[in-house]
């Protein structure tokens, strides 16, 4: 090496401690001052947001608060309750009460409204009697906790079993008769999803977690760990007695943070009268750390950039640049060769092979010399590849297609389809290609490389082959039941077609009575029967619990009313397992198309409504809509 070579280098290695030192000097000052104030940020941040979160969540809960004190005063529901004993067993006395809530579910838009009379014990919703209020049920627990207290209303976080089992905030109050007797209990519920939503919103925006708990420190409403002791997961449990006493102020205090032993995170808490529960917010510093970090990490690779450019501007160092690159790509064809079965380079710009390798790559696929490329891969694909992937194939590797994607910006280009050496034993491959400029020839080239993924491709299939079918059964699920149904309706809409839902009669008893084992075995061998009843072209499936739908084409009303009765007659059997028996039987609704809708949704509404008066008929019967 030439002493001018050395001087070079010593000065360029000046340069870059200068620039380093400066740098680092920067980033380092700017990191310090960044922390104190993102501590003060923190602060601000989470007493505004559990300000802000504080005022929505009391405008929340005063409506359906004023609504069910409305009905708990409400003159005509408490004649409804005196006049219980005389019209229980009326249909039209269920239907008034039912007509009654309903009005206020779709008045108010709540997910749950409902009235417990305390007499018969009896939980009346929009659909009716939905079920008795029995001690024995650990459901019915708030219930009888309720009335033992002293307050007038009270809120509890459970599943409603009116929509689908889903976490449900229900505001309870107590009606009264003209004693202060407690004659029945009358509340709304607000799915937790909208609080979920409006917690998610603040998470998302500000950065930090937020909570309700109770009085014991549980989770009743958050977006993660319900039902779980906040105190516990967050490792604050010295801290619970002090901050649950705080139940007038706001209350608010830097830990130790409980993911690192190196940072801190700010909790406030505010206690909420209309609740009884206590809003929680808590943001650690961890990730605005990070970040600074990330940023000091940033600017040390920016120095290590400059670095480099600099040494290569001003050493000139090209000869020895030069065999680096040629010792890395050979080191990166080597390892590649490795990974993929061929790799081939073709000049898209003149439509042909870029070198002789793959010249001979191709006629051994059958691709005679001095064929332009785009004929080349018609003759693979008609020789080789199956039918269905060959137009796909074409038209991703075509050179139209690959010099449109290098002026879109893209240059990797991937596709995967079947191919066959005999033309009879197909196997999945995959090419992946790379489009760059070739500066020597001033054309745009592209790299292929072919694998074989035949394993894995297979695996990824069935997987998702299982997710369209419903384990226990191995019907279709609720997702493929309405995409093959909506598919179905869209490309054929001059065909008749019947829409089932299918119900077994009683089967929560039969679970009540056997257990759920024997519950899933009445479940399965209902689908099997279901299945040898239909054509593999129908659509047969579960849409969850007891409920089943079948999908198919029709030409009259007549031949729907022959299959129903067949369904009926099959279905009606006596199910044993292990000693256990059971008669079941199964109601029916039916919605037709076009004359019910030409969508799910719709023919499903209807088909329920007629299970319904199938139901209310003596069960085991079946209801068309129009009828």
């Amino acid at each position: 090496m030439h002493k001018k070579d050395n001087v070079l280098i010593k000065t360029n290695l000046l340069i870059c401690l200068i620039i380093v030192v400066g740098f680092l000097s920067t980033a380092l000052l700017s990191y310090q001052a960044n922390y104190s104030t993102s501590l003060k940020s923190i602060e601000e941040v989470s007493s505004l947001t559990s300000e802000s979160i504080y005022y929505q969540l009391t405008t929340a809960f005063a409506k359906p608060i004023h609504v069910s004190l409305t009905m708990a005063n409400d003159s005509l529901l408490r004649e409804y309750i005196d006049n219980e004993n005389q019209e229980l067993n009326n249909q039209n006395y269920t239907k008034t009460i039912a007509n009654y809530l309903d009005q206020y579910q779709k008045k108010y838009n709540y997910d749950s409204v409902f009235l417990i009379s305390t007499e018969s014990q009896c939980y009346y919703n929009f659909n009716g009697i939905d079920r008795l209020m029995t001690k024995d049920n650990l459901e019915n627990v708030w219930y009888y906790e309720f009335l033992e207290s002293k307050e007038d209303y009270s809120l509890n976080v459970d599943n409603d079993e009116a929509a689908h089992d889903d976490m449900t905030v229900f505001v309870n109050c107590k009606i009264l008769d003209d004693q202060n007797k407690v004659t029945a209990v009358v509340g709304v519920g607000v799915k937790l999803e909208s609080l979920q939503t409006l917690f998610a919103e603040y998470e998302k925006q500000f950065g930090v977690n937020v909570y309700l708990v109770d009085n014991n420190g549980k989770v009743q409403i958050s977006t993660k760990n319900l039902n779980e002791d906040y105190f516990k997961i967050k490792d604050l449990e010295d801290k619970k007695e002090e901050i649950l006493s705080y139940n007038k102020d706001k209350y608010q205090f830097w830990t130790k943070n409980y993911n690192t032993k190196h940072n801190d995170n700010f909790m406030v808490s505010r206690y909420i009268d209309d609740l009884s529960w206590y809003l929680v917010i808590d943001q650690d510093n961890g990730s605005v750390i990070q970040s600074f970090r990330n940023q000091l990490y940033g600017t040390i690779l920016i120095i290590i950039v400059i670095i480099i450019g600099i040494l290569i501007i001003v050493t000139k160092v090209i000869k020895e640049f030069n065999k680096q690159v040629l010792q890395r790509e050979e080191a990166f064809r080597t390892v590649t060769e490795q990974l993929y079965d061929n790799i081939y380079e073709l000049n898209i710009t003149l439509n042909c092979t870029a070198n002789t390798s793959t010249q001979r790559y191709f006629e051994s696929l059958g691709v005679s010399v001095g064929i332009p490329y785009d004929e080349g891969i018609q003759i693979i694909a008609q020789k080789q590849i199956k039918e269905e992937f060959r137009k796909g194939y074409i038209d991703t590797f075509c050179t139209q297609n690959v010099l449109k994607q290098y002026e879109l910006g893209n240059t990797d280009l991937r596709y995967d389809f079947m191919i066959s050496q005999d033309g009879i034993n197909y196997y999945w491959i995959r090419i992946d290609a790379i489009i760059y400029y070739n500066k020597e020839d001033e054309c745009v080239h592209m790299f292929t490389y072919r694998k074989t993924i035949d394993h894995e491709k297979r695996v990824e299939l069935e997987m998702e082959q299982l997710a369209c079918y419903d384990k226990l059964t191995n019907l279709y699920n609720r997702g493929s039941i309405q995409l093959m149904i909506e598919r179905m309706l869209n490309q054929n809409t001059n065909q008749m077609y019947a829409f089932f839902i299918l119900d077994i009669d009683n089967f929560k008893s039969t679970n009540d009575l056997y257990g759920h084992v024997f519950g899933d075995y009445v479940l399965t061998q209902f689908a099997g029967v279901l299945k040898e009843n239909f054509r593999t072209q129908d659509v047969v499936g579960r849409l969850g619990g007891d409920e089943f739908i079948a999908f198919i084409p029709i030409s009259s009303l007549y031949s729907i009313e022959g299959k129903a009765k067949r369904l009926l007659d099959v279905l009606n059997q006596e199910i044993c397992l292990d000693g256990d028996c059971m008669k079941i039987s199964a109601s029916i609704g039916i919605s037709i198309v076009p004359d019910d809708g030409n969508d799910f949704v719709s023919l499903y509404k209807k088909a329920d409504m007629a299970l319904y008066i199938s139901k209310n008929k003596g069960r085991n019967t079946f209801t068309i809509y129009n009828s």
